[in-house]
């Protein structure tokens, strides 16, 4: 029936042409020879599994059984086709090790899955599965625990029925090792020479002494994106969803990972694009922790050094193991749940994880339709599949989609609408890669000023030539939402125009783009989103993400203190080689923003990536509120950073003190350290800080990981 219909779009468009062709003949003497057909149709395909009030399959349906409407209005089903599992899935004989004459076969990753063909249909009446393996979020044994999972399923478990794809991501691409196929000597053979290791710490090297610094709008390079995020795992995971779903029939993704995480850098716009891409093309999530059955001592093993603080004789440092192991599967958890998957967590029997999506496929329809709805407006659609003549027949299908979204050359006036569109949508644009950092300042007893650093990478910015320079145009909007009330607080609608020397425009393909704006709010939890967009392409970034400004005016037991800002760039305002739109703006900003002092800018580094051969700045605010009625005390804090690698201290700053600013009347104490790398080695690493207060006998600690590089 599908291959019938493709037919007959040919055949209609076959039928147009010779039509427009006719119709030319009687043209007039001066008309044009040339002829433009264009035709939009938006084929949309659903899987629907039906079954009886027992539980059983209905077989014999046919596209007049069944009623299909999107939003509401009535859709004309034109492929209707079954797909016949259990009358072809019978379990293959069981291939034991050394048994079977493998033959190593010669691959090379491919980029796309092959559709079917008019003449081969090789899907039909087959079950998808894609065993997906991310080398870069799992340990060597937890790797092999992986592959010989894998291995298990194909030797015992795959049946007659079955079609087996083997994808891999290793930090740098999402590769097809080998396409949908039954040959089990060719999925065994590619499995066992897979390579355990792959894609540990693959990221490149920064910047290294040979680079020139470009000033305000440049960072480290592009490769600091790959550490410290999960942005890139789950951009790899919507390009495999993408890449699957050039097939229109069910898909299962079995997904190997180490646990997934996202952080307080990561991009939750991403989350929602890399669900939405999967659920468009069909495929479901099955995670599966390839960590397995994990019995963890509360002070951690002998992996790793011990915590070292204080937090280990106050159940404070188990407590946060067990946490992060936790979260490492939430993550997981959404991608299944929200994909129509399901997890699998802390057991060893991995293979058991593959054997659940395979029951999960059963026998299902196919139906496929052109909706009515022509608009590339990507707005969510609502689909409602019933049975005619059965209500109690229950149907199990995709809910709805969004739709496409086109963005065509705008005039200035659409370029802002889209822009104002894109920020509308539930379905974020991750054309661009973007990273953020949020940090929070108490500027007086209500309100805290909070500066927004952005970064994009250079290489996925085009440029163009304008007035004999090299100039690239940044497109900026976002907005703030107070998550209590849900109401926009505040906006932010500018763009950066950045121009460029022949020696900067060289270097805009390994170094980032930095922007930077701030805001004043109240202490509350709030939900930020953020576009960025190439003017020259059109390309669209999103950036999504909640974060909470604290009451420090409650804090009692510790020191309070503001957002602790980790830079490697102090630079000239001046020397900035981006115009903001708002410039007037930018000039109250830098006012109360405390990152600015004596005309130069303390730019975060987002990613807390740093070269050796710079300096890492350390810059925070403690508070001391004094009692109503009194001035706070004049007495200095005092504040140390120390750096940590495997546990064990390996560089402590001199301690500082530092009285309050006697003209704050909250007590602000600002304190900055300059702390020189070159004498540590590669790698990653805990920066700590130390503040003590002798007044009142409190104290605070601040730690994070960052990693140096040479």
């Amino acid at each position: 029936m599908m291959r019938r219909m493709l037919a007959v779009i040919a055949a209609f468009v076959l039928a147009t042409i010779a039509s427009a062709q006719q119709i030319g003949q009687n043209k007039s003497a001066q008309a044009p020879d040339n002829f433009t057909l264009s035709v939009k149709v938006q084929l949309v395909v659903e899987s629907v599994v039906v079954r009886d009030k027992q539980g059983k399959p209905i077989h014999g349906l046919s596209a007049k059984d069944f009623t299909v409407t999107e939003d509401g209005a009535p859709q004309t089903i034109k492929i209707c086709e079954y797909q016949n599992l259990s009358a072809n899935s019978e379990l293959l004989p069981v291939s034991k090790p050394g048994e079977e004459d493998i033959h190593i076969y010669k691959h090379l990753a491919q980029t796309q899955i092959a559709p079917e063909s008019p003449d081969h249909e090789r899907y039909k009446n087959r079950r998808l599965m894609a065993l997906y393996f991310d080398m870069s979020a799992m340990r060597p044994a937890d790797q092999m625990r992986a592959l010989g999972a894998a291995e298990q399923f194909v030797r015992t478990q795959m049946t007659t029925a079955d079609l087996v794809a083997i994808m891999r991501y290793n930090s740098a691409s999402v590769d097809i090792l080998e396409d949908f196929t039954a040959n089990r000597d060719k999925l065994l053979s590619i499995l066992q020479t897979m390579i355990v290791g792959e894609g540990q710490e693959s990221a490149e090297d920064v910047d290294d002494a040979s680079s020139a610094d470009t000033g305000a709008a440049f960072g480290q390079d592009d490769s600091e994106f790959n550490i410290f995020n999960t942005d890139r795992q789950l951009a790899a995971l919507e390009t495999a969803a993408k890449l699957l779903g050039q097939v229109p029939e069910k898909k299962s993704l079995i997904y190997f990972a180490g646990g997934l995480r996202l952080n307080g850098v990561d991009n939750q716009a991403q989350m929602h694009a890399t669900v939405d891409a999967a659920i468009k093309a069909g495929v479901s999530f099955w995670p599966i922790d390839a960590r397995g059955l994990v019995a963890q001592a509360p002070l951690g093993d002998a992996t790793q050094g011990s915590q070292g603080n204080a937090g280990i004789y106050t159940g404070a440092a188990a407590n946060a193991v067990r946490t992060n192991f936790q979260l490492s599967q939430d993550t997981l958890y959404a991608l299944a749940g929200d994909t129509g998957g399901k997890a699998l967590f802390d057991s060893n029997d991995l293979d058991h994880g593959i054997v659940q999506a395979q029951d999960a496929i059963s026998d299902y329809y196919v139906i496929g339709y052109y909706t009515t709805n022509t608009n590339r407006d990507g707005k969510f659609r609502r689909v409602k599949i019933a049975l005619a003549g059965d209500s109690e027949a229950k149907l199990d299908y995709r809910q709805g989609y969004y739709a496409d979204k086109e963005f065509a050359r705008f005039t200035a006036v659409d370029k802002e609408r889209q822009l104002e569109d894109a920020l509308m949508l539930d379905d974020p644009i991750t054309e661009l890669t973007i990273s953020m950092e949020i940090d929070h300042f108490q500027l007086n007893r209500a309100e805290y000023f909070v500066p927004i650093v952005v970064k994009i990478p250079g290489r996925e910015l085009a440029l163009a030539k304008r007035g004999g320079a090299e100039h690239t145009l940044i497109d900026f909007v976002g907005e703030i939402k107070d998550m209590v009330g849900g109401v926009t607080v505040t906006n932010v609608r500018d763009h950066a125009n950045i121009k460029l020397s022949d020696a900067t425009a060289s270097e805009l393909a390994h170094r980032p783009i930095e922007y930077d704006t701030g805001f004043t709010l109240l202490p509350g939890k709030y939900m930020i989103k953020f576009l960025a967009r190439d003017d020259e392409t059109g390309r669209i970034g999103t950036f999504q993400t909640t974060f909470t400004i604290p009451n420090l005016n409650k804090e009692e037991k510790r020191i309070p203190i503001s957002s602790v800002v980790l830079a490697s760039q102090r630079v000239e305002q001046k020397q900035a080689i981006y115009d903001a739109a708002k410039a007037k703006d930018r000039e109250k900003e830098d006012a109360v923003n405390p990152l600015v002092q004596d005309g130069k800018k303390l730019i975060p580094s987002v990613t807390r990536v740093f070269s050796a051969n710079r300096e890492l700045y350390v810059y925070l605010q403690a508070y001391r509120q004094a009692a109503a009625g009194q001035a706070p005390s004049t007495q200095p804090l005092f504040a140390y950073v120390s750096l940590y690698s495997g546990g064990a201290e390996v560089f402590e700053s001199g301690a500082i003190a530092v009285a309050p600013n006697p003209a704050s009347r909250i007590g602000v104490t600002a304190m900055s350290f300059d702390v020189a790398l070159s004498q540590l080695a590669a790698g990653q690493y805990d920066c700590q800080v130390t503040l003590l207060d002798p007044v009142t006998q409190k104290t605070n600690f601040w730690r994070a990981p960052i990693v140096i590089t040479q």
